[in-house]
């Protein structure tokens, strides 16, 4: 199925004016396989069948898990009919790590043989740059930490992890902010409260006195005692 002749033949039952299987070969070289897929990728363009180029370069290196979401495809467009799928257990991403979560860690790939595993040597030869094969391959040790970085902190008994100062000290939780729209809105609703003004007269009542005066001319007359 690597070599686009099995598909080429499925699709010609279909599309007999499109595809002519005397111009696919049915060999097993890189040469071949690049000359009968250079044909099926032409067709899926020109009749714009929804098949994503990452499925048809994942079928042609035998990724992990491509070649049958390619026929899962195909089936879904021949038979106008959609597929029942069983809940996958790890998410499908053309690489072995569904594979590697399976095994105990004293198992597991490195991050050599995680490129080696999951770089196929057709890739490196359908492609001569340098650079695009290098990113790859760095795409690859990189998920590869990450999941490394994962199992420590899953299993920090079996790295033999301690907590830092800053991870093991304690942290009280943040004040909540206020939404201050949601305040007016809930004075809106609350009921206005009658509250009694505030008086400053004092609670002591005191009674006025009525105090008469004296007359000035009267005092000014008045004898003075002793002389």
């Amino acid at each position: 199925m690597t070599n686009g002749y099995l598909i080429a033949e499925i699709f010609s039952w279909y599309f007999p004016q499109d595809i002519q299987m005397h111009s696919y070969n049915n060999g097993k070289s890189l040469d071949s396989k690049q000359k009968n897929w250079d044909l099926l990728k032409n067709f899926i363009k020109r009749h714009r069948l929804n098949i994503p180029a990452d499925i048809v370069d994942g079928t042609i290196h035998c990724k992990e898990g491509a070649a049958a979401l390619f026929l899962e495809k195909m089936y879904e467009i021949l038979t106008n009919r959609a597929i029942r799928r069983v809940p996958l257990e790890f998410e499908t991403d053309f690489t072995d790590s569904g594979y590697q979560s399976k095994l105990p860690m004293h198992a597991r790939s490195t991050a050599s043989q995680s490129v080696k595993n999951n770089l196929r040597i057709t890739e490196i030869q359908a492609d001569s740059s340098l650079i695009l094969n290098a990113q790859k391959a760095q795409k690859i040790i990189n998920d590869h930490i990450e999941h490394r970085r994962l199992e420590r902190q899953e299993n920090p008994d079996r790295f033999n992890i301690r907590p830092s100062v800053g991870e093991a000290s304690f942290r009280r939780p943040l004040p909540q902010e206020r939404d201050p729209g949601a305040e007016e809105n809930r004075d809106e609703q609350e009921p206005e409260r009658t509250q009694s003004p505030i008086s400053r007269e004092p609670s002591v009542h005191f009674k006025e006195v009525q105090v008469k005066q004296l007359d000035k001319n009267a005092l000014y007359n008045m004898p003075i005692q002793g002389y």
